[in-house]
């Protein structure tokens, strides 16, 4: 972890959250951290502050630090399957996981937008502009799909740029042996979209044309870009200006996009865009669009963790529909009214700008106007209001600049049955329950559990005593992979605990001590 300690107080915060924490708390997986802040230089303010968000359980701990990346809309993380921040990108250049710049990870997307965006103040402004992947049959080696700016096309993007990354160079931290390779060629919109492939090892890798007429899908494997298709969609709407934030739900059976276009001036248009995928041969089919129209302008997408339920916002509503449905726009839903809140620094509406999915189940949604301030969507599993978006709940030591992180399922496990599914020894840990650990053991019993349950799955923990009577449960929510747990007061003794998912069983024994 690359962070300076510039007081007593914030050395103590640290220590604390820790201890909150418990032992084995940064066993996250891949997609653990969220990078936050951006360095401002104005003539009132001036920050070079930032934070870091790693995601526990069902909630997340924030940590201030001193680091020399700074993030606009643009951020492409990874860590290892312990939950260790390996490297990160803003789209100008590539940091390892001490901070510093990665050996040969300078000069990423060359070209005067690039430049305009350049360290150490912002990063790329591109909403989902690039994203880390493990490289498919290597496991020493990542691919890092990213994308710029033109200002010969109003900024939208004209390349898809790939760079490979090999973590045994530089002593472990990782070196850039491939840079700016051309993946594909055209005037794309904002935003790259991931999914695994049905073999559950290779990649699909999704960009849409400025126009919304065509669809570009990219299957990367262990020999590189297999192959380029383009589909064409269907002319959904009268406007034809795409803004972004492509994704995927996380069982990866749909995929959605946002479009938004200024009618006249304060007067904007706005729709929701929703295809099935078939991870097997990356078609498009069963296009839905879903008119939300406003009036107000609006970026984001983010798929629930059952993937049932799409959220996209606009600047001032957050709006959920349900896409297992035959009849989604029906199922438009407002779940939420910008409450008209201004951060305190520097003194603008934090209004709703990008949305993330993140590892604790919930969906957070930064604000576009830089402010210190994040919302987030509590429980996104479940219909309605009931969803409880918290608005500017999350209270940040810097300032957040509209940015999320590009995460895709990583744990993404074969479509079983399929043609596609021709594989032996992929990812076959996603098929039952894995990693369980309690630390401490023995303990008071308060102690912290970590476990990868299998994948879209939801899972239980109990404890049982001696004679087998339940004392202790808990739900585990899907993707989630650790929970801090505070037994009642148990006699010492040792006790019987096991997490139950999908059909699979993982105990351990617990002991517990007097106090």
């Amino acid at each position: 972890m690359f962070v300076v300690y510039k007081s007593k107080t914030t050395l103590n915060f640290l220590v604390m959250v820790f201890l909150l924490l418990g032992e084995g708390s940064l066993a996250q997986g891949l997609n653990q951290t969220w990078l936050l802040g951006y360095s401002v230089q104005t003539d009132q303010y001036t920050t070079s502050t930032k934070a870091r968000l790693t995601f526990t359980g069902t909630s997340y701990s924030l940590i201030p630090e001193i680091r020399k990346m700074a993030f606009d809309a643009t951020q492409g993380n990874i860590s290892d399957s312990n939950g260790n921040l390996l490297m990160a990108s803003n789209g100008c250049w590539v940091a390892n996981s001490t901070g510093d710049t990665m050996l040969n990870g300078s000069d990423l997307n060359p070209g005067a937008f690039t430049d305009d965006y350049y360290f150490p103040y912002f990063g790329l402004p591109l909403f989902n502009g690039n994203v880390f992947l493990p490289y498919p049959g290597d496991s020493n080696k990542y691919v890092l799909f990213h994308q710029t700016g033109n200002y010969n096309t109003n900024g939208l993007s004209t390349e898809l740029f790939y760079s490979i990354i090999d973590m045994t160079l530089d002593n472990g931290l990782g070196g850039v042996t491939q840079k700016n390779l051309i993946a594909l060629q055209d005037t794309l919109g904002w935003g790259i979209g991931v999914c695994k492939h049905a073999n559950a090892r290779d990649w699909w890798i999704v960009a849409v044309d400025d126009s919304m007429k065509y669809i570009y899908k990219i299957l990367f494997t262990p020999l590189g870009i297999d192959t380029i298709s383009v589909q064409q969609l269907p002319n959904m709407s009268p406007y034809s200006v795409f803004a972004g934030q492509p994704t995927f739900s996380p069982d990866g059976l749909k995929f959605a996009f946002t479009s938004t276009y200024e009618i006249s001036v304060g007067n904007w248009y706005h729709d929701l865009r929703v295809f099935s995928f078939d991870r097997c041969t990356g078609l498009l089919f069963d296009p839905n669009i879903i008119n939300i129209n406003d009036g107000v302008r609006g970026y984001s997408t983010a798929f629930s963790p059952n993937s049932k339920y799409l959220y996209a916002s606009s600047t001032l509503n957050v709006y959920q529909v349900n896409v297992d449905t035959s009849d989604i726009q029906a199922s438009l839903k407002n779940v939420a009214i910008n409450d008209n809140y201004y951060s305190p620094l520097p003194p603008l509406q934090t209004d709703f700008w990008l949305m993330y999915l993140a590892a604790n189940g919930k969906i957070y949604i930064s604000s576009g106007n830089g402010v210190i301030d994040i919302h987030f969507i509590n429980y996104p599993d479940s219909s309605g209001i009931s969803c409880d978006v918290e608005q500017h709940a999350l209270h940040s030591p810097c300032w957040v600049y509209r940015g999320n992180v590009n995460h895709p399922n990583y744990y993404l496990g074969p479509v079983t049955g399929s043609i596609c599914d021709s594989l032996t020894g992929v990812n076959e840990y996603l098929n039952e329950i894995q990693n369980f650990s309690v630390k401490p053991n023995p303990s008071i019993g308060d102690f912290s559990i970590s476990y990868l349950l299998p994948q879209n799955k939801a899972g239980s923990f109990e404890v049982f005593d001696a004679i087998g009577k339940m004392i202790y449960k808990l739900s585990l929510p899907p993707w989630s992979t650790l929970q801090q747990i505070n037994l009642p007061k148990l006699a010492p003794g040792v006790y019987h605990s096991v997490i139950t998912s999908g059909g699979y069983r993982s105990s351990k024994k617990i002991v517990v001590m007097g106090e």
